[in-house]
């Protein structure tokens, strides 16, 4: 009886790093394909704005804007993620994508490393109201308050305000424009510079 109560007890996380530390992590394979989106962003009104902020921002910086595409927790679902990796490299971004299943700290580590001016969160697995709080108090511990946080995916609109509140600068969802995403972005790191 003791053993039976005491597997109940085991969470979630406590499985999760005793798979890991048995199996290791699972590395998936990150490719995102340069030029497919620019191909077909012919006729949005935004993409050809985004290439001219971008290249703005080059000039008053002194390098391009560079974002990471993160996906924290259990979360593995990155079509989405790979898809606005590819779309924001083809309007100037230098792009990095982080790998699957990191933690909050772990993705700071590597923005700071990385030393990115967006961070960008995709969720599918409603970790959102836990892992954007986290990966922001990450950051600020590393002094990287004036990362711009930009969160996507699958986000209720009922949590925009909580996400807000707690750190998130920029919220999309799915079917956004991504072109005016970057317009929108790159005008608000125009103007903190």
């Amino acid at each position: 009886m003791c053993i039976e109560a005491a597997r109940r007890r085991v969470t979630l996380g406590e499985m999760s790093d005793a798979m890991e530390e048995t199996f290791g992590r699972y590395k998936a394979n990150i490719k995102t394909i340069s030029g497919v989106y620019a191909m077909n962003a012919g006729k949005n009104e935004y993409f050809e704005k985004a290439l001219n902020l971008t290249q703005k921002f080059e000039e008053e910086e002194g390098r391009r804007p560079r974002i990471m595409v993160a996906k924290m927790g259990q979360d593995g679902h990155d079509r989405g993620a790979k898809v606005v990796a590819t779309a924001f490299a083809d309007m100037g971004f230098d792009v990095d994508v982080a790998p699957l299943f990191q933690t909050p700290e772990e993705v700071a580590k590597q923005a700071i490393e990385n030393d990115i001016h967006i961070l960008g969160v995709s969720s599918l697995a409603a970790g959102h109201k836990t892992l954007v709080p986290q990966v922001v108090e990450e950051l600020s511990k590393l002094g990287a308050d004036d990362v711009t946080i930009v969160v996507g995916g699958v986000i209720p609109q009922q949590d925009y305000e909580f996400l807000y509140a707690n750190g998130a600068d920029f919220i999309f969802g799915p079917g956004t424009n991504l072109p005016k995403c970057a317009v929108e972005i790159l005008e608000k790191l125009l103007a903190k510079i």
